[in-house]
């Protein structure tokens, strides 16, 4: 233990539990007093690591363990940024952000040597140099429209390609400007560039993918799959590095590619958005705040002039570069305010070109002082712009993220109104499936929507001899457990029953449920594949049901096959499927291809122009059910087969689907599948529930009929008579 006295308290603080102690504190205060007076939570951040800095009260020093996490903050948010991106939309943009890309980085570009040159005085090396950095732009406010949910609008897909393309471009200024004012550019500095870039671009493109898939198939701990994915962040960054370029392009390319390992509303997404926006992200943002010197205003009118310069150019240019995106491709005002706003911080790269090109010595004054490529005046008027332009950009991105969450909520106000009608119930009896039973049944509820999502097990007569309650308990808990490291609710349901068909049949009615959720084990065979107690509840269940079968996690699938009944269209619930199967897709970044017949195909493809969608649609033309089994050649191991069956007497119904389960068991035993019973319109008598129904009642039944028949035989008997 050591004694009180001896510890040192001079500041900055040395003592590295104190250290991180006020880290934290900053962390948990700074966001709850600013976001009293309305200002975000990120400036009031920066604030405080400006308070708290060196240029402040000097309680901290910007020492190697705050650079560290500042570092991993700022990787994390490109990271992010890369992870939660709508990859369909993005593609489908690509033309929109490579124009973007070179208009906010082009017109920084030009007015900023411009004004470097014949405003400032500087030379054209040290005018060009500068002008890179008003060009580039760092997603400090990328948090804030996460926090209201809107990162998926093809705005901020845009300015976050558009990232990319600024930053690169940014600093290959910065390696050509460096390399000139050293005398060592050349065709070969070039060419080894480009191949080095050529060389990173490929591994993490196309190596990662395949580390990636082998891993989720063969590990599912939670904290190991954390890890790795962190290690693949920062071993993406370190190769970026290694190529000649900055880290943040690795990070984000990482983001890319784990994109489609992660479901948006998985427990890892969630253990990943939550470490980030708790720890690294904030730490990066105090870290920012200590480079910001206020005193520099009073180093005379050269650093004055030079920061009104700097501020003025920098965000003018990156405002006019987004008011004329959004005009080119008719964005509404709020996008443009979004693109302005995520577009208009400076930090990151920005902070790296004018290090380097302070450091860049380029000669000596008389009395033999050195002469820099970019003076302190420029040093100083860039931390006025960090600070500047990240308030500016918080602002405006809390402003048009509030308009954009708004919009998005009332263009799905009927979509919100039918899933708070929904309720999906997830049946639970295996043990070693319950975690990929309860993220199907998450993928099938909206995100954030009203959904009720309810996980079943059933306990027989049979069962309660060998104590089953208790290991049923142990089940739903586990469950629940899972569910709700996602921030979802589940909300268990124990039922005592005859047998397990009645009691999920019976719990379906009481709790009006629309959608069922029911798991295959993986070692089921032709003779057992769907089984007595399955095929029960479909004859007596008129609801959507969905017969779930994983072979491998959902994670690590590439494409879903859909084959669909000739007359699957004329289903009352088939609207229903085909928005949960679209929406499946889109959430996991995956194409559908429908295998149907010609007019299937036609409605199918109407109803998706109707409602434009992201996800990458294909079709062909099938109607040989007696062929089924030309699946098993059209099929990958990575693909989810998805199969659109039909109750007995319902509008769909071929006698070819009785023969599915067998084909299934014998041919696609490795394959994840899954079988669809579309909604039916419950009309007439259930002849399901009579032919279940107990002797109790069958006697009753029989009774009432015996006493109608001897009542028959009276009047026939009277009136014959007469």
């Amino acid at each position: 233990m050591t004694p009180l006295l001896l510890i040192d308290l001079s500041l900055p603080l040395k003592n590295p539990v104190i250290i991180f102690s006020v880290v934290l504190f900053i962390i948990l205060f700074a966001p709850i007093l600013f976001n009293r007076i309305k200002v975000p939570h990120i400036i009031g951040l920066i604030i405080s690591g400006m308070i708290a800095g060196p240029y402040g009260f000097n309680l901290l020093s910007r020492d190697s363990s705050i650079v560290l996490f500042g570092t991993v903050g700022l990787l994390y948010i490109m990271f992010l940024a890369g992870l939660e991106i709508d990859l369909a939309e993005f593609r489908k943009n690509r033309n929109k952000i490579i124009v973007f890309g070179l208009t906010t980085f082009v017109l920084p570009l030009f007015t900023g040597t411009l004004a470097s040159y014949y405003i400032l005085g500087y030379g054209f090396l040290s005018s060009l140099l500068l002008a890179s950095m008003f060009s580039t732009h760092t997603l400090v406010s990328y948090p804030i429209a996460s926090k209201y949910g809107v990162t998926r609008n093809r705005s901020i897909n845009m300015t976050v390609g558009g990232t990319m393309i600024t930053d690169i471009l940014a600093l290959l200024i910065l390696a050509g400007v460096a390399g000139m004012s050293k005398g060592d550019v050349s065709s070969t500095f070039w060419l080894q560039l480009g191949f080095s870039l050529i060389v990173f671009t490929t591994i993490v493109l196309f190596l990662f993918p395949i580390i990636c898939r082998w891993f989720f198939k063969n590990f599912d701990d939670s904290i190991s799959q954390y890890i790795f994915v962190l290690a693949m962040v920062f071993l993406a960054s370190f190769m970026a590095e290694i190529a000649g370029v900055e880290a943040i392009i690795g990070a984000f390319f990482s983001g890319l590619v784990l994109n489609k390992f992660i479901p948006h509303s998985s427990p890892l997404m969630n253990r990943i958005d939550f470490v980030g926006n708790a720890l690294f992200i904030p730490f990066f943002l105090i870290s920012v705040g200590m480079l910001v010197d206020i005193s520099v205003l009073s180093h005379g009118w050269g650093a004055l002039k030079v920061a009104g310069v700097i501020l003025v150019i920098a965000l003018a240019s990156k405002y006019l570069a987004a008011w004329i995106t959004q005009k080119v491709f008719r964005l509404s005002p709020d996008e443009g305010l979004m693109i302005f706003g995520l577009s208009s911080s400076h930090a990151a790269a920005t902070l790296a070109i004018i290090l380097v090109g302070y450091n860049i010595i380029i000669g000596e004054t008389a009395s033999g002082q050195p002469i820099r490529l970019l003076d302190e005046d420029i040093l100083n008027g860039t931390i006025l712009l960090i600070l500047v332009s990240c308030a500016v950009s918080s602002f405006v991105v809390e402003r048009a993220s509030e308009k954009l969450a708004l919009l998005d909520q009332e263009e799905s106000s009927d979509a919100s109104y039918e899933a708070a009608n929904q309720k999906i119930l997830i049946s639970l009896a295996y043990p070693d499936m319950v975690e990929d039973l309860v993220d199907f049944g998450i993928m099938l509820k909206a995100k954030h929507s009203a959904t009720s999502l309810y996980g079943l097990h059933i306990v027989t007569d049979e069962d309660q001899k060998h104590d089953s309650a208790t290991h049923g308990k142990k089940i739903l808990q586990r469950a629940v457990n899972h569910a709700s490291s996602s921030e979802n609710v589940l909300i268990p349901l124990t039922r005592y029953d005859t047998n397990t068909s009645n009691g999920i049949i019976y719990s379906i009615k009481e709790q009006g449920i629309t959608d069922v959720v029911i798991g295959l084990h993986q070692k089921t065979d032709h003779k057992t594949f769907l089984g007595p107690k399955v095929e029960n509840i479909v004859k007596r269940i008129f609801e959507t049901i969905y017969i779930y079968k994983p072979a491998q996690p959902f994670n690590t699938l590439t494409r879903i096959v859909v084959a669909v009944p000739p007359t699957g269209i004329n289903e009352p619930g088939f609207l229903h499927w085909l928005g949960k199967l679209v929406a499946l897709a889109k959430l996991n970044t995956m194409p559908i291809h429908f295998y149907a017949s010609v007019q299937t195909i036609k409605v199918t493809r109407s109803l998706l122009d109707r409602k434009p969608t992201t996800v990458q649609v294909e079709f062909s033309v099938f109607d040989a059910w007696d062929d089924f089994l030309i699946f098993s050649r059209e099929l990958k191991i990575d693909d989810f087969f998805v199969i659109v069956s039909a109750r007995k007497s319902s509008a769909s119904y071929l006698s070819q689907l009785e023969k599915i389960p067998g084909y299934l068991s014998n041919y696609f035993h490795e394959q994840s599948l899954m079988l669809i019973y579309p909604k039916q319109l419950e009309s007439g008598i259930n002849m399901g529930d009579i032919e279940q129904t107990d002797s109790a009642l069958i006697g009753t039944l029989a009774e009432k009929l015996g006493s109608l028949s001897k009542a028959a035989s009276y009047f026939r008997k009277k009136f014959g008579e007469k």
